[in-house]
């Protein structure tokens, strides 16, 4: 039989164009198949999380994703408002782009990190991602072809389409499908694949329908007379909502919640523009570029993520409501943990074990994910301010300082969370192989850097300047770790046996070495550790077995 690609992917988001990025730079044949005519045409997810953007550098695009978005220059903090050009009650400071490069290699502990987050639109984010997979030989891109359904076969999967403008139907074979297609996601539910967890969850804000509009203001930072931020919150008794800022200049999007009763289907321009100069406390001149409604208050998670020959990633899997930027970034994990996997399958150098790990590595992962998120949106959310927060009185002060005493708090527990981004594990994978050490506590914010294998490889910024992370091969990697390395040869020879794609990186740090605790660490090409050990392993090849799933 002749296929068409490789693997299949459903969907152009953030989790099928990672999904694309990986497979291609691996030269895997892969034919990206979605219904839109472009990457989305919405500002959506606005948080990319420094987890995501040392992935983005493994891959080689990381300063390219760095320079969209705002100017270098402006700042990323999040503030809080009672409305928007009145009183400001709360401010945590970020970073700007330019002052993020600097810093990261300044930092430890908890941010020891080859990256810091970057604050820009997936409007933006998806072009570049596109922009990257358009260049790999063995990727096609085919927007505008929307998958009805599938079909199953022995050793392949045949996907059937049509093509969104002309009706035109046609059958795609490949040896494996990914739907990366959304919260409607056709393969899903073909697959009878159910959401589980928590959904029409009702709070003040953050819970039931919002309306986001994308906003053209050219004089709106005039009538906000505070520091400029990335993300504005508004905190009051009539109109809660969220300003997010989009280029720097002129451009927002406003998210805000539909009131129960109303009817949504009759929403017009007008009551929405009324609600944003409810937020502002002034009118300004404003385009409303687009709106789109959304649902908030979803924790959810997929019963199952792959039968067969069939995977689901990103939003087709989970649902997150936003708060912690988590969605987005969860979606990139998935790719990145399912595309090299897929590659070595392909390439016969993995085996049965490895696909089938990937439920039970993502799944936790998801779980975790959207819990942290419905905790953020539970402390925004259910808050409610004072009711003479906005007086000129005693009372009003009072009420004013404890709001900002309460969501300074809350700033700090949802935007500085390194725990949250590099913190995630996975224990008790069947391809991963422990030493019987504990893992660190997983706590939101703090991060203990660790290389308990199943977790991410500690980070380390070498003294000619480049991050640990740059010298790692793409596949796996072997380290050799102290002054005096260990001898090897078995274990290369051992890889080379099993065709599996290893790199040997020596570094004579002792500080690298007491970070790791081993002499000797196997990292994935995902930058997990595998395994670690004093010595090779009395059955090197059992431990290659394990960990490539054979």
């Amino acid at each position: 039989m002749t296929l068409d690609a490789a693997v299949i992917i459903a969907g152009g988001g953030p989790a099928g164009l990672m999904l694309a990025n990986e497979l291609g730079q691996r030269g895997v044949p892969a034919l990206l198949l979605c219904d839109r005519p472009a990457t989305t045409t919405f500002p959506q997810a606005n948080a990319t999380q420094a987890r995501t953007m040392e992935h983005y550098r493994r891959l080689g695009f990381a300063d390219t994703v760095r320079a969209i978005g705002m100017p270098s220059d402006y700042p990323t903090d999040v503030a809080y408002f009672t409305r928007l050009s009145q009183r400001e009650l709360a401010r945590f400071e970020l970073p700007t782009a330019r002052d993020a490069q600097r810093l990261i290699r300044t930092m430890s502990g908890s941010w020891s990190a080859a990256e810091l987050p970057h604050r820009g639109s997936q409007i933006f984010v998806e072009r570049v991602l596109h922009e990257e997979a358009a260049k790999l030989p063995s990727v096609q891109l085919q927007f505008g072809w929307r998958v009805e359904g599938f079909t199953q076969h022995a050793d392949s999967v045949a996907v059937h389409a049509v093509e969104v403008t002309t009706g035109k139907k046609q059958d795609f074979t490949s040896a494996y499908l990914v739907g990366c297609d959304g919260p409607r996601s056709v393969v899903r539910k073909q697959l009878g694949f159910h959401y589980v967890g928590e959904s029409g969850v009702a709070r003040d804000y953050m819970g039931g329908r919002m309306l986001s509009l994308w906003l053209r203001a050219p004089t709106l930072y005039d009538l906000m007379p505070f520091k400029r931020s990335w993300q504005y919150w508004v905190v009051n008794r009539s109109q809660r909502g969220l300003l997010l800022a989009i280029d720097g200049k002129s451009e927002f999007v406003f998210m805000f919640q539909i009131p129960p009763g109303h009817d949504e289907a009759a929403t017009t321009d007008a009551w929405a523009i009324a609600a944003f100069y409810e937020a502002l406390g002034c009118e300004c001149p404003l385009e409303i570029i687009d709106r789109m409604p959304w649902t908030a208050g979803l924790t959810l998670v997929g019963e199952k993520f792959q039968q067969d020959r069939v995977f689901l990633a990103g939003d087709a899997v989970h649902l997150f409501t936003p708060t912690g930027g988590l969605g987005y970034n969860t979606a990139i994990e998935d790719a990145v943990n399912l595309g090299w996997k897929l590659a070595a399958t392909l390439k016969r150098w993995g085996g049965p074990g490895l696909l089938a790990s990937y439920e039970t590595e993502r799944r936790k992962v998801a779980e975790r994910n959207t819990g942290h998120a419905r905790y953020f949106a539970n402390s925004v959310g259910n808050f409610v301010p004072g009711m003479a927060l906005e007086d000129d009185s005693p009372a009003g002060e009072s009420d004013r300082e404890a709001a900002g005493i309460y969501l300074n708090r809350h700033a700090r527990e949802e935007f500085n969370i390194p725990g949250v981004t590099f913190g995630a594990r996975y224990d008790g994978s069947p391809i991963i192989v422990g030493d019987g050490t504990m893992p660190p506590p997983d706590h939101a914010n703090v991060y203990q850097p660790s290389a308990t294998p199943g977790g991410r490889a500690p980070h380390y910024w070498l003294s000619d300047g480049r991050s640990l992370y740059d010298t790692l091969g793409f596949e796996f990697t072997l380290l050799r770790l102290g002054s005096t390395p260990s001898d090897v040869a078995a274990f290369v020879a051992a890889a080379a046996k099993r065709d599996l794609p290893l790199t040997v990186v020596d570094r004579p740090e002792a500080e690298l070495r007491d970070l790791y605790a081993a002499d000797l660490a196997l990292i994935r090409p995902d930058q997990i550790v595998a395994w670690r050990g004093d010595r090779l392993p009395s059955d090197i090849d059992a431990l290659l077995a394990t960990v490539s799933g054979n």
